[in-house]
């Protein structure tokens, strides 16, 4: 024999077939990671209805008035949630305030109207505004510099902030120049 022919049955008598895909295996973990999935978004589910549960001192949400008055400014755009005041990653999710939506501003002499599609609307009055100022962060929700509306205003003894988006970014320095004007302007009220 050649060693070219030895060379040829040496590679021949080593070849295999490739291997069998062992299914069972195969399908016993997808079915755990389906299983580990599943259970991370049970507790992840659990720790929401605990922070929820934990914000129970919260009081109901104030609705508009029946006549709120002519709107000063209106807004369309997002809203990314509430937090307590100056602690931006300290979400509220009691009485729908976590759940993200579309948003409807409307501010009026009377104060802010927050009508959300799909979610609970709520009513700041012009008494518990407290400030408005452009961020970039809420609660899991970072965008540039100045591309979020912030509210802050109280309900009860608690102060927060909720963190809106337009979907025309420009209109924020004109909603946070309105808003501060009427507070500022409720102030003075206030001190005669």
């Amino acid at each position: 024999m050649t060693p070219v022919t030895l060379l040829a049955a040496g590679l021949a008598a080593e070849k295999k077939s490739a291997e069998v895909t062992d299914w069972a295996a195969r399908v016993g973990w997808l079915v755990g990671l389906a299983l580990f999935v599943a259970l991370v978004y049970w507790l992840m589910r659990e720790g929401w209805k605990w922070r929820g549960t934990l914000q129970g001192d919260l009081s109901e949400l104030p609705t508009a008035p029946d006549d709120p008055g002519p709107a000063r400014l209106t807004m369309s755009g997002r809203y990314h949630g509430s937090t307590t005041a100056g602690q931006w990653l300290d979400r509220i999710v009691a009485h729908g305030l976590g759940t993200r939506s579309r948003v409807e501003l409307t501010l009026t002499d009377a104060g802010l109207d927050v009508v959300r599609p799909g979610a609970t609307d709520f009513f700041v009055p012009r008494a518990a505004l407290r400030e408005a100022v452009l961020g970039k962060g809420i609660a899991g929700k970072v965008l540039t510099e100045g591309g979020l509306l912030l509210v802050t205003w109280a309900h009860g003894e608690r102060l927060i902030d909720s963190g809106f988006r337009s979907d025309r970014a420009a209109e924020h320095t004109e909603w946070v120049d309105a808003i501060n004007s009427m507070i500022n302007k409720t102030e003075t009220e206030g001190a005669r």
